[in-house]
Order: C-alpha cells, then structure tokens, then sequence
C-alpha cells in the first residue's frame, strides 16, 4: 500500500498533444483548433463547471479543474500545487452519461457523490496543502510519509471551515484510500501504519467514526501493538493543529513517523516483504468502507426525507397564503407569484350567472345521489367471546367449561359468541372543483359552467358537512364559490388570455378543503383540454400525483374533441354535461370507491 499520488508536488507530464501543439506554435503555425467530438465537449463542458464550483469549495480562484477520461497522474484525481491544477479521472463518473452531468447546477452533486468526495478531497489540498516536500526528500520514507499526514490534515483543516462538507469527504475514502489496496497488499508494520494513517487519522479529524473503523482499528493494532499505535495517533493527531504552511512542522512529523516504526526517514520507503500474509489488511479496510458506504446510504435517506418534509411544509404554507388570497370575499382575481413577472393583466372571467336548468338540477340531484353512494361504508362486525350471556351459546364450549370446573379448576373456556354489527359513519366530501378558462377554452364556456355547477352543486347536497368550492385559473385565480357555500346559479365565463396556474388552483383548493387530509371523502375535478406548456403541465403533475398519494381522486373533464389530460387523472369525455350527469357519476363513484377516507 504505497503512499498515495494525487497530491503531486511536481508539475503534471505534458500530454503527447500538448506536445504536439507546442512544436506547432514553435514552427509559426496558426493556432491549432482541435475538432472536439460529442463526449469530448461534454467533459469540457464539465471542465469548465467544475473550475467555476472550484472557489466556494477552496476559497481560490485561481486553479484550472480538467475532467477527462484518465488522468496524467493516474490517480483519480490530483492536484498539482506548483502549476495549481487539479484533474478529475472522468470515469469516475460511471455508468452516468455526460449528457446527464451539470456539475453548475447547485445540488446536481447528489447524483455521484463520489466524484464530488473526490473533488472536495483535492480541494481541501488546494486550499490548505500550501507546503510542498522538498525534492531531496521525493521517494525517500519521509516524503512518503509528510504525504500520508497531509491527507487527513488538509482534511481537517476544510472541515473546521465547511463543516457540512463530511458526508462528501466520508464519500471519498472509497475512490481514493482504497486505490491502492488490493488482496495482494502484504500486512506489515509500513503497510498497517500507512492504513492508520489515512482512515484511523480520519477518524480523529471528525470525519469518520469509531464504529466504522473498529475492524481496522483492531488489525492494525494486532500487527503494530498497542504503544506503536498510539505513538503513530500522537503524530497525526499533532499534524492535524499545524498550520497550512508550516512545511518544517509537517516534515518534522513525518521524521518522527519513519523513526517509530524504524525506517530511516531519508532511504527509500519501505518496500512489501513478498513472503508477508495477505489480505489481512485489505479486508479490515473492506469492512470498514463497506460500513461507511451503509451509513453513508442511511444518512442520504435521512437527508432526503427531512428536506421533502421541509419542502411539503413550505408548499403547504404557501399554498395557505394562495388560498386565502383567492378565497378572500373581497379578493380580485389572484396573480400568482410565478407569473408576477410576465405583467399579466388581472380581468375577472366571469361575465355574469344565470339560473339553473331543470335538467342541470335533475343532474345534481342524481349525482348528488351517486357520491352519497360512493362514500358509504359498510357495517363493520365484531366477533367477541365471553364465559357468560347474552350471546349464542357454543355447545362444545360449554362442555369444557363444565369439565374445568369439575375437575377444580379456573375454567378457561368462553362458551358464549356475540356478534356486533356497527354502522359506520359515513364520512363528508370535499370536492375541489378546477376550471379552465384560458383562450383555447373559448369553444366550451358553457358546458364547462354548466358541469362545474353540476358537481359543485350535487357535493353540497349530499351531506351538511361536505364541502366544496371553485376556482376558474389561466394565468390568474378567480374564486367561483367558496367553501361552505353551496352555488345557487350557473357562473358563466369568458375564455381569453394565456398561462394554466393550475399548480396553484391545486395548492389553493387543497390548503381550503384539506384535500390531502384523511377523514373524508376527497375529489378534485378539473375541467380543461390539458394544452399547457411543458414547465405548466410538470408542475400541475407533481401536484396531482401528491394529491393522489394522499388519497384524494381526481377527475379529468373534457369537452374537447382531443383532450390532453395530466398523468394521474381519471379521463372523462363529455359532450353535454347535463345529459351526462350519469357518466360523470359513475366516474366520481369509481375514483371514490378506490380512495379511502
């Protein structure tokens, strides 16, 4: 297990291409513009984002990051402190496509953490290794070993100042301590001592912990012992306070390192005794990364569920705000947030109402009738024994009892069987009603007014404690009816203008109604043609979908000849509302029946 080569202390090899273009601008030619091709542009693209990420990690904004398959160094990254380089090995990035790589988008680190443990690591270097060894000392013990103390030191320096940096340092250890450990790597004094050195060092520095380095811990200190050990402990523990400078104090150190275990710290670094055991030692480290790799899942579960709670809870706040402004009894049309910025003029849909018809009533009647029915619950039965009345009377169990208690014993046996049928309640609605009345909407105004009114209407009737309420949206929000009160006459609309606040209706709906609240019978109708763009259309998604997840169903009307309903929604085609009361029925009672309250 040799000392690790990615912090190069020399300037990097000249590739044969650099070469090349150097004896190119040598001879007097142009500048030679190399054809790139597709995956070639796409690391350059990764290149240059990873250099503009570079400074907030090493507070420097001087280094050039490359990313290209294969590094000069042939360590999977490096940084090179003369000619502040740093080089990451592009196949770390495995099996992901480069197309799929956007290291400039703040968070796109999530998808390999590897790599970016990687880029952390040689940024730590770039940030505090501003020491080098002198080149006398290059290949000798001493040099090996200054190199050993600086990764954990230059770790722990970058993690006194960017703390929530671990978990990319602990991702680390995998693709870089373990590069140079194999099966055939020999278990001796040098080899333990350098394992300790960069995991049991990195442990002191706060970045990993007891637990996971347990199996190393003990090996090393069957081979090493323990005095050996914890003298070794002092002088990485000591590296870890001095200063990024200090190259006598770190090359002090490294002395001492080589003369507790016995080398002289100017000969060469010792080499592997071929007739040593093996594996002992690469399969303590084995062990412990495959712990930290199990942790490091468990904490990136953890993570993830904390930030979707905080996510739900700031959607859930905003969709509050949203709610009360469009509900409000004196509120004028709502110009959501997103689309402040386009100027959006706030003009009212609604042109005026009208009474209903005897066939829209007959229709809210009947579907009125339908959810009563799609919310009922059945009886529920309990089944209950006893050793005396009132039930039915179990012959074979009496006997038994009867035989307990002539043997003197405390009889056991519950000869009696009740039966106990319960009517449960059955729970209110609450239906959110969503209307689309956006320019491609002009053609169905009225059977759009005529449906809503229908459903609005039928969800009032069928319990005094439903609740229901409208929304008409295109780029703004206009409430129709509010929750808790029923609709007396058809709202009529004018469909003009652009944008689909759709997500927002959601929002607003859900925060009025609880629609992602257990307790009740929860529906969400939206009536439109689904022609959103594509950024209108995914957010509204998300939205169904939660909503969905939540057990609230939701029913997508169209009175379209080619409707484009959102993923998640139950699709209902309709041509006059009124005389379609049944089909929009038995579509409600259908996404009723498979939600539960």
């Amino acid at each position: 297990m040799p000392a690790l080569s990615h912090l190069m202390p020399h300037p990097p090899a000249a590739s044969d291409d650099s070469e090349a273009l150097a004896r190119w601008e040598d001879d007097g030619g142009p500048a030679h513009e190399p054809r790139l091709g597709a995956r070639a542009a796409h690391w350059l693209r990764i290149s240059a984002a990873l250099t503009a990420r570079l400074p907030e990690l090493a507070g420097r904004d001087d280094v050039i990051v490359t990313c290209q398959p294969g590094t000069r160094s042939g360590a999977p990254a490096a940084f090179y402190p003369v000619t502040a380089q740093l080089e990451v090995d592009a196949n770390l990035f495995a099996p992901t496509h480069p197309t799929a790589i956007n290291p400039a988008r703040t968070g796109d680190e999530e998808n390999y953490p590897e790599v970016w443990g990687a880029f952390t690591h040689e940024a730590a270097h770039a940030a505090h290794s501003r020491w080098t060894t002198p080149p006398a000392l290059h290949r000798t013990a001493q040099g090996a070993a200054a190199e050993i103390l600086e990764e954990s030191r230059a770790e722990h320096a970058h993690l006194n100042r960017r703390p929530d940096d671990r978990r990319w340092l602990r991702a680390a250890v995998t693709s870089l301590v373990m590069e140079n450990c194999s099966p055939e790597t020999v278990t001796d004094t040098w080899r333990a001592a350098t394992a300790a050195g960069l995991i049991l060092a990195r442990r002191d520095a706060g970045i990993l912990t007891d637990e996971e380095t347990e199996p190393l811990q003990e090996t090393v200190t069957k081979v090493l012992g323990p005095d050996l050990l914890a003298t070794l402990a002092d002088i990485w523990k000591a590296a870890h306070y001095t200063g990024d400078e200090d190259q006598q104090g770190m090359l002090a150190h490294a002395a001492a390192w080589c003369t507790a275990l016995g080398t002289e710290p100017t000969g060469h670094e010792p080499v592997p005794d071929p007739t040593g055991l093996k594996g002992e030692l690469a399969g303590a480290i084995a062990q412990v990364t495959s712990t930290i790799e199990v942790n490091n899942k468990a904490e990136t579960a953890a993570r993830t569920r904390k930030q979707a709670k905080a996510e739900q809870a700031a959607q859930a706040r905003q969709a509050a705000r949203t709610a009360e402004k469009v509900f409000n009894p004196s509120a004028k049309p709502y110009l959501p947030e997103g689309q402040q910025s386009r100027r959006r003029r706030t003009i009212t849909p609604v042109i005026g109402t009208r009474p209903p018809t005897a066939a829209e009533k007959s229709a809210a009647g009947q579907l009125a009738r339908a959810l009563r029915t799609a919310a009922y619950r059945e009886r529920t039965v309990t089944v209950s024994t006893s050793a005396t009345p009132p039930g039915r009377l179990n012959m074979r169990g009496a006997l038994a009892y009867d035989a307990q208690k002539a043997a003197g014993s405390i009889p056991t046996a519950q000869p009696w069987t009740r039966t106990q049928r319960r009517q449960g309640p059955t729970p209110p609605l609450r239906v959110g009603i969503a209307v689309d009345v956006s320019g491609s909407m002009h053609r169905a105004t009225a059977p759009i007014a005529s449906a809503a009114w229908i459903v609005a209407k039928a969800a009032a009737l069928t319990d005094p404690d439903s609740r229901t309420a409208t929304i008409a949206y295109r780029a703004t929000l206009t409430a129709i009816t509010t929750p808790g009160k029923a609709p007396t006459n058809v709202t009529q609309f004018d469909a003009s203008g652009g944008g689909h606040s759709l997500a927002e209706a959601c929002d607003a709906l859900t925060a009025a109604l609880d629609l992602n609240a257990p307790g009740t019978g929860r529906l969400l109708v939206i009536a439109s043609d689904g022609r959103y763009l594509p950024q209108e259309a995914t957010r509204a998604t998300g939205r169904i979908t939660a909503l969905q997840a939540a057990g609230c169903a939701v029913l997508w009307l169209a009175f379209d000849p080619d409707p484009q309903p959102l993923p998640g929604s139950a699709l209902l085609e309709l041509s006059n509302p009124a005389e379609a009361a049944a089909a929009i029925a038995k579509a409600a009672t259908a996404a009723l029946a498979t939600t539960h309250p």
